[in-house]
């Protein structure tokens, strides 16, 4: 769903992609199809794979991509675009090929999240707002997901709206967080637009606003018997907060034969105080209480705590889950990687650097991933170009594309290609999944994963290989860019 109403985002936008346009337009490359790749170098947090978000909103983009009389005006006003380039504006319109890997399936390092097919003005002008989706949101869900997996089945509810940079951040940020497996949010609006469960209960001020504790507790009580989940540690969580909470429990719910309530810690030693609590509770005739725990928590600090014994049944995580605070930056970059003649042809293009982890892979291509015939666990992906299959019936070798002599012979293993068309001439072709069936598949997905993969310390390096023709094509290119004269230089 269009959280902005179908506004015209067309303008969020670098500069330099309309300068560039306007210079492709002059030179006459306007029109000259282009391939681009948008793909991350890096696993955030030293993980093992990253988790693919966002595409609902590229599509979105992409369908409402135009040009209003407000925004000719402004670049006119800026007196360095030519008008015939103005007018290209005026006409606007995507009428591209793009493909892209599913919202939820587990990506990695150099592999492409989305490729555009599409004249060059229109493939760069879609730059920067295609990285901010995909680079958000992927950021978050992968954030969600090491921190889900850490509470070991335990609900997780995402609580940072308030940290978030940002509105789109924080109901964009529930979304990502939500495919991942987060139990709900606490960001209303994002319940509203996506249907991600809204939750909460209370905050420190609703206790301090009556004269006593107990009043607090008994009204909240009153007022939500079938979803009462008190707030203990106001004043002194042991002593006061959980006595007074088993109190109302006994003069509300009691009475009413609910048993279904809960208390949440915000403060203290959480692994001491929820191991007090639950025996405090249990003694009480309350062993049916649940007991959430918040306050700064991640991936690392969940997981203590449940090896020290904490009692704890759900967490709610706030700014280092919506913030991705430990390493706030997905790095995702959108890159040239051919360009197609007019007979057709493609001329694969590669961006060279000494940082050995920015070279690119070139050329138009796709990729499978290999499953276990017998386990259905992921067992390498496989760049190839576009016009090659993987025979699956056999044996299949595949090699580290940086260590060649690394090989590993696969059988038995079931070839399956992760990126889908979504756009063909401009058209939307992609049904878009409800955020349900993005959930389940990401659920789903991640199952295929070995436990090696999903450590959160030095995971195992998953294989993302590439065919023989594609690594000689790519090998043959920094050849060539080696060995190429550089005027001013000697060879």
């Amino acid at each position: 769903m269009d959280i902005r109403n179908n506004q015209n985002l067309s303008m969020l936008c670098d500069f330099y992609e309309l300068t560039m346009g306007n210079g492709y337009f002059r030179n006459g490359y306007g029109d000259r199809i282009t391939y681009f790749d948008l793909f991350f170098r890096q696993v955030p947090d030293g993980g093992g794979f990253a988790i693919a978000a966002g595409l609902e909103q590229v599509v979105e983009y992409i369908s409402n991509l135009h040009f209003d009389e407000d925004d000719i005006a402004y670049l006119r006003s800026r007196n360095i675009f030519c008008e015939e380039f103005l007018d290209y504006l005026r006409n606007f319109k995507f009428t591209g090929d793009i493909w892209a890997v599913p919202e939820g399936t587990p990506v990695f390092p150099r592999e492409p999240l989305i490729t555009v097919r599409a004249p060059a003005i229109q493939a760069q002008l879609i730059e920067t707002y295609l990285l901010l989706a995909v680079n958000h949101q992927s950021l978050i869900a992968t954030k969600a997901s090491r921190i889900v997996r850490a509470a070991k089945g335990r609900a997780v509810m995402e609580f940072g709206s308030r940290r978030a940079q940002g509105a789109d951040a924080a109901i964009l940020g529930a979304r990502a967080a939500y495919i991942a497996g987060c139990s709900g949010t606490a960001c209303t609006i994002s319940d509203q637009l996506f249907g991600v469960k809204a939750l909460g209960t209370m905050a420190h001020s609703w206790v301090q606003m009556f004269d006593s504790e107990y009043e607090a507790f008994r009204s909240y009580c009153e007022l939500y018997p079938t979803n009462a989940v008190l707030l203990v540690d106001t004043y002194n969580t042991l002593e006061s907060g959980i006595p007074n909470a088993i109190r109302a429990f006994n003069d509300v719910l009691r009475p009413l034969g609910i048993t279904k309530c809960g208390i949440r810690l915000d403060s203290g030693d959480m692994s001491w105080l929820t191991q007090k609590a639950r025996k405090m509770l249990d003694e009480a005739g309350w062993p049916g209480c649940t007991i959430t725990c918040s306050n700064s928590l991640d991936e690392y600090i969940i997981q203590d705590l449940l090896l020290q014994g904490a009692c704890i049944d759900s967490f709610g995580v706030g700014e280092r889950l919506i913030t991705a605070r430990s390493e706030p930056v997905f790095g995702g970059v959108y890159k040239l990687v051919a360009v197609e003649r007019p007979d057709g042809e493609i001329v694969p293009k590669i961006k060279v650097s000494e940082n050995v982890i920015k070279i690119t892979v070139p050329h138009f291509k796709k990729i499978y991933r290999f499953y276990g015939r017998d386990n259905g666990k992921a067992l390498a992906d496989y760049l190839c170009l576009t016009d090659e299959t993987v025979d699956d019936s056999g044996k299949f070798t595949i090699f580290d594309p940086d260590s060649t002599w690394k090989r590993k012979e696969l059988y038995d293993f079931q070839a399956k290609k992760i990126m889908v068309p979504v756009f063909r001439g401009g058209e939307l072709v992609y049904k878009l999944p409800t955020l349900e069936e993005i959930r389940a598949h990401c659920a789903e997905q991640l199952d295929t994963l070995w436990d090696e993969v999903k450590r959160f310390e030095n995971p195992h390096g998953y294989y993302v290989d590439l065919s023989q023709k594609l690594w000689d094509i790519r090998n043959d290119l920094l050849l060539h860019a080696r060995n190429s004269q550089i005027p001013g230089e000697k060879k």
